[in-house]
């Protein structure tokens, strides 16, 4: 049975050295929802991130070391017991003014976002950067999406630790949630919100992290949905090896080596995106299944 004490909502904030902003980002929001739980994951800082969340109310749960940003959400989302977990970033960035307005439709989806204007985004570069994000993520999971990598944003608890063991480490967290929803069939709404100008400086770096993020994009893409990413690569080998096949056969009229290789390319990389495509769903047959067994030991108790 549920704690009928359990809060309604918990608040979980991963932090690593933001002790310039993390105690009036609590405070306002003791101030704005006192009824709500507020989870801190320290993740390792060396600064006094814990001990000013700690003073400022909020519940503290800390890392022995820097882990990374994604392993401090699993630890805040494990810890939290609210019905709904609401995500933020410690740095001031996300107004907890706006939290009100990404629960109001949360009865009614899954995941709820805080999509951020192009605006209120740091820089042109980074601008640049998530639009096309926003836009390979969009074709591989069938959905117009509108942010990406929006930390802020509220699951239902009981189906997002369904997914927890899929979040990797580090910032790409917001990544596989959505496209593991979308993968899921779940319910997904966006919300404008404008980010804030943060506090400190930010952990991430464009030009180190950019290239490594990309890759990360498409290893999670290929990870979900496999045939959205293998299918027009075989295509292409494949239309190349046919074109090039035409054109020996007109100016030579004979089938070359490279033509040959070309079209076995095209198919081999077909067949091994359907392969992928199958254990994909098996993955998820099974996640289902567990789900299954645990509503009906629910249900039972």
């Amino acid at each position: 049975m549920d704690n009928p004490k359990a809060p309604e909502v918990s608040v979980v904030i991963p932090a690593y050295n933001e002790a310039e902003a993390i105690g009036t980002t609590i405070q306002e929001i003791k101030r704005l929802y006192p009824e709500f739980e507020v989870v801190v994951v320290d993740d390792g800082s060396t600064d006094n991130t814990a001990r000013i969340a700690r003073e400022s109310g909020a519940r503290v749960v800390q890392h022995p070391y820097n882990i990374g940003n994604g392993a401090a959400v699993k630890t805040g989302i494990r810890a939290a017991s609210g019905k709904y977990v609401v995500l933020m970033d410690g740095d001031g960035q996300h107004a907890p003014e706006d939290i009100k307005r990404l629960l109001e439709p949360a009865s009614h989806y899954d995941l709820v976002v805080g999509a951020r204007s192009s605006k209120s985004q740091a820089s042109l570069g980074r601008r640049i950067a998530n639009w096309c994000y926003n836009r390979l993520a969009s074709y591989v999971g069938k959905f117009p999406i509108e942010d990406l990598t929006s930390g802020f944003r509220v699951f239902r608890r009981e189906t997002v630790l369904k997914f927890l063991y899929l979040f990797p480490n580090t910032f790409s967290y917001p990544t596989t949630s959505t496209l593991a929803y979308l993968r899921s069939g779940l319910t997904i709404k966006y919300v404008p919100i404008e980010a804030r100008r943060r506090v400190g400086k930010s952990k991430i770096r464009i030009f180190q992290d950019g290239s490594r993020f990309f890759l990360i994009i498409l290893r999670i893409a290929t990870f979900f949905s496999p045939l959205r990413i293998f299918l027009p690569i075989s295509a292409m080998f494949f239309l190349l090896g046919t074109g090039y096949y035409a054109y020996t056969f007109w100016t030579m009229h004979r089938f070359t080596n490279m033509s040959a290789l070309l079209l076995s390319v095209g198919i081999m990389i077909f067949l091994m995106g359907l392969i992928s495509e199958q254990i994909t769903q098996l993955r998820y047959d099974r996640v289902e299944q567990q789900d299954d067994v645990l509503g009906q030991r629910v249900i039972r108790d």
